[in-house]
């Protein structure tokens, strides 16, 4: 198939960055006296914070009065923790090269802020690598709703079904399949084996891998 865009997903795809929005996100909450194994952790990757917090708050019983202020505090820890400590992912300036060396459109779509998105690009150099910028800060629902993905598709002028989406999380593979996009999944090495991968498209051990398939 000839796809017309190629659509990435950012934390825990383009860098390295999920254990630290683990940490931002376990530190805050239990100054809440919420304490999150790892394994309950994963299973809310890919939520905006606003809805990771709302998530968990409810679990917990703690008043979502406090909520606002978790978000804000998340938010800001995690953006100097990636600033100082986030590295690129294998594959990254090599994929978004190939891409744009075949005239295929290429957009971000993350769950996280866009201050956070201009930290990433410039960090890792990328920006020029990318025609659109998405983020599902503002809009009415975030992932696993496929808005973020839709949104991304009309900016760069093409049908849903005429782009490819990279994620790292279950929630991205199932708003990007609910937009009627392919997927690729490419999850953290630990999560990889997990049957819940089956409705994506394809499985990666890393973007690089993706390059070794004949796509185009």
């Amino acid at each position: 198939m000839q796809y017309k865009a190629a659509i990435f997903d950012m934390d825990g795809l383009l860098i390295d960055s999920e254990p630290l929005w683990q940490e931002a996100g376990i530190e805050t909450l239990s100054g809440f006296g919420i304490s999150l194994t790892l394994e309950q952790y994963h299973t809310s990757t890919g939520l905006r914070t606003e809805e990771w917090v709302a998530h968990w708050f409810r679990q917990y019983q703690v008043s979502p009065a406090h909520a606002p202020e978790a978000v804000q505090v998340i938010i800001r820890k995690a953006i100097e923790k990636i600033a100082a400590n986030g590295i690129a992912l294998p594959g990254v300036t090599e994929i978004l090269g190939f891409f744009n060396k075949q005239n295929i459109r290429t957009g971000l779509a993350t769950s996280s802020p866009m201050s956070l998105v201009d930290v990433v690009v410039d960090k890792l150099h990328i920006r020029d690598q990318f025609q659109v910028f998405t983020s599902a800060e503002y809009l009415p629902y975030g992932k696993p709703h496929p808005m973020v993905f839709l949104e991304c598709a009309k900016s760069l002028d093409v049908l849903p079904e005429d782009c490819i989406v990279f994620e790292d999380s279950f929630n991205g593979m199932i708003a990007a399949k609910a937009a009627k996009m392919k997927c690729v999944v490419v999850p953290a090495p630990e999560q990889a084996d997990l049957p819940k991968w089956g409705a994506a498209d394809m499985k990666l051990l890393s973007l690089n891998e993706f390059l070794t398939y004949n796509y185009f």
